[in-house]
């Protein structure tokens, strides 16, 4: 009879096409993404020499700026400084020196004088501002003498060229002849000392009074220095020189500070190249590490001298990096063994029923034969049809404890449960002697009954091989431990040597012949023993058995409370513990046990 074909189940998108091709969860089927961007590869000695050369730059021009501004500062104030001690020396001379002598002796300096006196009244000496402004006079060109039309100096009251006191003097000669043509009278004697001793009065209160500068004010540009001086007396000295001779010294400066900084910056960058060029060297000796790993040797590190830097640390991360890569091939390189070996050992497994299968299955076809002898052909053909169905069942239970396999977790007593699965086995070995060492009182853990039963079935299983199905195999129950349960599965068959007994978890693994007798166990039963023991959180090793004691001991170790379940029974498991009648963690087993046999 033909079995009605199942129809496909999808859960996936339902636009997609069944034959595309689809990627596990995680990164290792993900495709690269091309529209990421990519990582920078510019030279990085060439960008640390460009920034440290752009910093030094910046910091150059910042000297620059502050040195001509300090400087250009200092110069002016030193031309308002000679400015302000000339108009100072000027001021002393104010009354005993002449106007006009006094601005031709501050002009002959290149001064620009104006000398306004209380009412007003100027003396004007030497070039004008404008003048200054326009540069000194060409070769061979005169200049205006101090005293000359072209001195600036202005026709008026108290300046020179003019004869407002010009009386004066014709008054003193008039006054000296008459002094002398009055000379035999003795009023004009009289007269003449007490006009002597009213000088002398005179003289003596201006020595006293002498006139000094009251306040100053500077006005200056890039071309002239214009001092303003007021003096006690009322008036003002107004002093101007050029300055141009300033700018100049500052634009020397600056072109010294710019070739100065050029070749600073030309030495800094050749420096700079090797010295990057020796910092980065570990670098370099990282990408050969790395190449000569890239073609295939493996065991290279870099080793770094110290690890508290940072070429110290990205060498470590980097032999890290290559450690875990080497691990991931080595285990991948192994993973990779066992599973050709696993699928080896699987098809020499299922070779074996399925040529019995055949053959018989060919006899019963081609030979008429008597009824017997085909009735014994067919149950040799269901026979080894069981027994490829049982290899084919543990491999893919084998599959799905890898996978993670989802457990049913609840409440167990562990006692009962261990109880009947004696009895199972009895009804299925009735030569196999079975006993149980039990404590007294319940023992309770939250595990998957269904699983544990399976556990133990596998482990009886394995000890009746071991004894022919004839032996001795105790189970016993030991709840000393709070935090665990131990189920110790002992036989008296010929044991496991020391060497084999982590190898007999291996799959497909028999070590003798006497452990191919029996019902013929494909050595997959102990594997998925421990997987279904350690989903549960805990263990199933082979330990050593007593001292003058035959035989193999296998310890299932489970904890009281499961820490984390499988996917698929968290929310089984959840609804099992809220229940009220859910019995709670046992305490402590004490010592004195019973007996079932």
């Amino acid at each position: 009879m033909t079995r009605p074909r199942r129809a496909s189940l999808t859960t996936g998108d339902p636009t997609r096409p069944h034959d595309a091709p689809t990627h596990p969860r995680g990164g290792a089927g993900r495709a690269p993404d091309d529209t990421a961007p990519g990582l920078r590869t510019g030279s990085l000695r060439v960008r640390t020499v460009v920034a440290v050369l752009l910093l030094l730059a910046v910091l150059l021009a910042a000297l620059a700026v502050t040195v001509e501004l300090t400087l250009g500062q200092r110069l002016r104030a030193q031309v308002v400084d000679r400015l302000s001690d000339r108009a100072a020396a000027a001021a002393a001379l104010v009354g005993t020196v002449d106007g006009d002598e006094l601005a031709d002796r501050l002009s002959a300096q290149g001064l620009s004088v104006v000398i306004r006196d209380a009412n007003g009244d100027a003396i004007v000496a030497g070039p004008s501002p404008e003048q200054l402004r326009e540069g000194p006079p060409a070769l061979g060109e005169g200049g205006p003498g101090p005293a000359g039309p072209a001195s600036g100096l202005t026709d008026g009251p108290g300046g020179a060229g003019t004869d407002a006191d010009g009386g004066t003097a014709s008054g003193s000669s008039s006054d000296g002849s008459s002094a002398t043509g009055d000379s035999a009278t003795g009023d004009s004697a009289t007269g003449d000392s007490s006009t002597g001793a009213d000088s002398g009065d005179a003289a003596g209160a201006s020595s006293s009074d002498s006139v000094t500068v009251s306040s100053s004010e500077a006005r200056s540009d890039d071309e002239v220095t214009t001092l303003v001086s007021r003096l006690s007396d009322g008036s003002t000295i107004t002093l101007t020189t050029d300055s141009r001779s300033v700018g100049e010294t500052l634009v020397q400066l600056r072109w010294v500070m710019i070739g100065a900084s050029a070749a600073f910056l030309l030495i800094a960058a050749i420096g700079l190249a090797l010295v990057v060029r020796a910092t980065l060297r570990p670098l370099d000796r990282m990408t050969g590490v790395a190449r000569s790993i890239a073609h295939g040797d493996r065991g290279r590190r870099l080793r770094p001298a110290r690890r508290d830097t940072e070429i110290g640390r990205v060498a470590v991360a980097f032999d890290e990096m290559l450690d875990g890569v080497e691990g991931a091939e080595r285990a991948a390189l192994d993973a990779e063994t066992r599973v050709r070996a696993f699928v080896s050992d699987a098809a020499h497994e299922l070779r074996t029923p399925v040529a019995g299968m055949r053959a018989a299955a060919d006899t019963l076809v081609r030979s008429p034969g008597t009824a017997d002898e085909r009735e014994r052909l067919a149950t040799h053909v269901v026979r080894e049809a069981e027994r490829a169905s049982r290899l084919i069942d543990d491999m893919l239970l084998m599959a799905r404890v890898d996978q993670g396999i989802s457990l049913d977790v609840a409440p167990v007593d562990l006692g009962a449960s261990l109880l009947a699965d004696v009895e199972r086995q009895r009804l299925r070995r009735p030569s196999l002697d079975l006993r149980v060492v039990l404590p007294d009182g319940p023992v309770v853990v939250a595990a998957d009954a269904g699983r544990v039963s399976q556990v133990v079935g596998n482990l009886v299983d394995n000890a009746a091989r071991a004894t022919g199905g004839t032996g001795q195999v105790t189970l016993w129950l030991d709840a000393s431990r709070a935090d665990e349960v131990s189920v110790l599965v002992s036989d008296d068959g010929p044991g496991v040597p020391a060497a084999d007994r982590e190898r007999v978890f291996d799959r497909l693994v028999r070590l003798d012949e006497a452990r191919r007798s029996g019902d013929g166990g494909a050595g997959l039963g102990l594997p998925i023993a421990r997987g279904l023991a350690r989903a549960h959180g805990g263990d199933l090793v082979c330990e050593a058995p007593g001292f003058g004691r035959p035989g193999a001991v296998f310890r299932l170790t489970l904890p009281v409370a499961v820490p984390a379940v499988r996917a698929g029974s968290e929310a089984t498991a959840a609804t099992r513990a809220s229940s009220p009648t859910a019995a709670p963690a046992p305490a402590p087993a004490p010592a004195l046990r019973r007996t079932a046999g």
